[in-house]
């Protein structure tokens, strides 16, 4: 089957439970990049079968949800302008996803390509705003944590702040540029949640 390709520069596709709510501290949500960083990079992934959780993305997710906050997703899936997936399908993984490793409060996808002219590809803010927005907290309040420099340049356009989990794909400049790193995901929300006792404190 040929899936025509959709060229534009509209917003992002939206899906969630709505406000956070009263999520205590300075930290209310984490926003994770979903291929690479919460499951295995399958390039334009349209086929739930092949979902597969990265190592501790099930330990790093119980962590946030426990202490309290809104976990979401922002990913960029240029997939559907390229001809090469539908919204279906998109949306079939993302069911697949959560099945795997439970609710998500937020997703924000991006369906755009590098070159229609949106403002939520990462590495542009429109993800984290959006997913900011769904939530009812201000981008200060969220962190995202992702596997590339886009992820982490997203969020600091938008005002979050970010952890970097490296990959083998991850480029060495990338990981020399990051203000903040971790080995893997559940370090990541540990040096997340570590943090807020220091910040509520100083606040």
């Amino acid at each position: 089957m040929t899936v025509r390709a959709v060229r534009r520069s509209g917003d992002p596709w939206l899906y969630g439970r709505g406000p956070a709510g009263g999520a205590p501290g300075p930290l209310a949500a984490v926003l994770f990049d979903r291929d690479g960083t919460l499951v295995a990079d399958v390039p334009y992934n349209g086929d739930p079968r092949l979902v597969a959780p990265m190592p501790g993305a099930r330990a790093a997710l119980a962590a946030v949800r426990a202490a309290g906050l809104a976990v979401g997703v922002v990913t960029n899936q240029s997939g559907v302008a390229r001809g090469l997936l539908t919204r279906a399908q998109v949306e079939a993984v993302h069911r697949r996803v959560a099945e795997l490793l439970g609710p998500f409060d937020v997703w924000a996808v991006c369906p755009h390509g590098p070159a229609d002219g949106c403002g939520c590809r990462k590495p542009a803010p429109g993800l984290v705003l959006a997913a900011c927005g769904r939530l009812g907290i201000p981008p200060a309040r969220a962190a995202v944590v992702g596997d590339i420099g886009s992820d982490l340049a997203a969020a600091r356009a938008a005002g979050a702040r970010a952890v970097l989990v490296p990959t083998p794909v991850t480029r060495p400049e990338e990981i020399a540029a990051a203000p903040h790193r971790a080995d893997d995901l559940l370090g990541a929300v540990r040096q997340l949640l570590a943090r807020r006792p220091a910040e509520e404190a100083a606040g």
